[in-house]
């Protein structure tokens, strides 16, 4: 059977139950929608977690009142096919964003999250690393349903927090004092966060989708020393640069605190769903004898020990495993765990569903709103995955209810995982479960199709943006073929 047909059968009663809430009075009700993305925060590396290092209580307090995933999963293992997958809805076998090169653009006229809400009366506005197209391309946000986008849009430029300029909509705002590298006067998650706050003062009155895809805590770990967040870890005996790591992570838990206080300030809270997730899994910092998998424990349990196998990049859990947290006021119920098996393609028609706006027919996501506000809300049953799907490079994964079929390059045979009993992916049991199998690497198989990337008109601005990462503070590197 034809996957998309099938993700299509199990979830098209959607359409037909969506409840009067988000229907017939969508004007009036339809929810504000913010999505807060920490680059390559790893799923143990909040203190609700009980990471012993990090101090992330503003995020801990979103969970406390909302709702925490513990089988949330990336679109990928790195950023840019990742960041494609939450913004289009489909799976890395389908997208048209799976190469890590900072720049790959979307095609031209691709449906996004904010392309749809847009068309649904919804103000648009990014914040912080598109990666999803640099600027001469197809891809650019404000060709893909930005009213406004903010920050950077290749993953280079990205890498530095004190580059001459950020963009806004391709044009370029100069940041006082830079040159690039890894000092100058102007913080840029400072002013990125700043106009994601006026953007939802602005829009208060209307419904509004706010992505704040930060870039904290990747990239050079560089924070201002006068940062409150410094002050918390800046005496620690610790080793490398995990201080600086640990204080940008507490900058981005007190900026979290911030929108949810201005949305209690503006009268927001029972008005708005607020989404927050890493990327992507967690790498494995600062190691040390004592902690080979990192000292700050990204894919490693603190409680128990227990440690995800590989890390960003890798298609096992630690690539993939996400912290995800959701809250609603007055919709979601406060305080709940869930462990619903969903992923970034799942975000497009969840909120497609929430502003009552039609979700494009060619994505391979499902909504999970009958999770989010209950099965009589919602008006039906939560709709579940046949399988999920991943590819990177020469890796492919299949997620099947509690099983998980690896292959790790395409000439070597497949490993199968049973997660329910072997979080840890040790135990390859592919010779005991050929059936199992069988039937994964089939889904692979038909998940697949042939990668069709946007294009460049003219790569003159890009190439600039990625050389603004090091300024005149540190020479260039050639640049590496791309493909366009």
């Amino acid at each position: 059977m034809n996957p998309r047909a099938s993700f299509r059968r199990w979830a098209c009663v959607a359409a037909a139950s969506i409840p009067a809430l988000f229907s017939a009075h969508a004007a009036t009700q339809q929810p504000n929608i913010i999505h807060i993305v920490a680059d390559e925060l790893g799923y143990h590396e909040l203190s609700c977690m009980g990471n012993p290092h990090l101090k992330t209580p503003n995020i801990d307090r979103m969970a406390a009142e909302g709702v925490r995933f513990t089988q949330a999963l990336a679109g990928s293992s790195v950023c840019a096919p990742t960041r494609c997958c939450l913004m289009t809805g489909k799976h890395s076998g389908h997208t048209s964003v799976r190469l890590n090169g900072g720049g790959t653009p979307l095609r031209a006229g691709e449906e996004t999250i904010a392309s749809v809400l847009k068309r649904a009366g919804y103000a648009t506005g990014g914040f912080g690393k598109w990666g999803c197209g640099g600027r001469g391309s197809t891809g650019v946000p404000e060709q893909h349903g930005f009213d406004l986008f903010v920050g950077y849009y290749d993953q280079v430029h990205a890498h530095s927090y004190y580059p001459a300029y950020i963009l806004r909509n391709s044009q370029e705002i100069p940041l006082a004092g830079n040159q690039g590298g890894r000092t100058g006067q102007t913080y840029s998650q400072y002013v990125i966060f700043d106009e994601a706050v006026r953007f939802i003062r602005a829009n208060y009155d209307r419904p509004f989708y706010c992505y704040m895809p930060f870039t904290p805590p990747h990239g050079w770990f560089d924070i201002p020393e006068t940062d409150p967040a410094w002050a918390l870890y800046r005496d620690k005996d610790w080793p490398g640069e995990s201080k600086r790591y640990a204080a940008m992570v507490s900058m981005l838990d007190r900026q979290v605190g911030e929108v949810l206080a201005l949305l209690k300030e503006l009268g927001l809270n029972q008005r708005t769903i607020v989404f927050f997730s890493g990327d992507n899994g967690g790498a494995d910092y600062f190691p040390t004898p004592e902690t080979p998998r990192g000292f700050l424990g990204a894919n490693v349990d603190p409680k128990t020990g227990a440690a995800f196998r590989g890390r960003k990049g890798a298609l096992y859990e630690g690539g993939l495993r996400i912290p995800m947290i959701v809250r609603w006021p007055g919709r979601i119920q406060a305080g709940r765990v869930s462990d619903l098996l969903w992923y970034f393609p799942d975000v497009l028609p969840t909120v497609a569903e929430l502003a009552g706006a039609p979700a494009p027919k060619d994505i391979d996501g499902i909504s999970i709103v009958p999770e989010l506000l209950g099965e009589a809300a919602a008006g039906r049953p939560q709709a579940r995955h046949q399988f999920l799907y991943w590819e990177l490079l020469q890796q492919t994964a299949v997620r099947m209810d509690h099983w998980k079929a690896v292959r790790p390059r395409p000439n070597a045979p497949w490993e199968l995982y049973d997660l329910a009993n072997d979080i840890r992916e040790q135990y390859n049991i592919a010779a005991a479960h050929p059936a199992v199998l069988a039937k994964m690497a089939e889904f692979a198989r038909q998940a697949h199709a042939p990668v069709q990337e946007g294009v460049f008109h003219d790569t003159a601005l890009h190439e600039k943006d990625r050389n603004a990462k090091f300024g005149s503070a540190i020479p260039p590197p050639s640049p590496a073929p791309k493909r366009r």
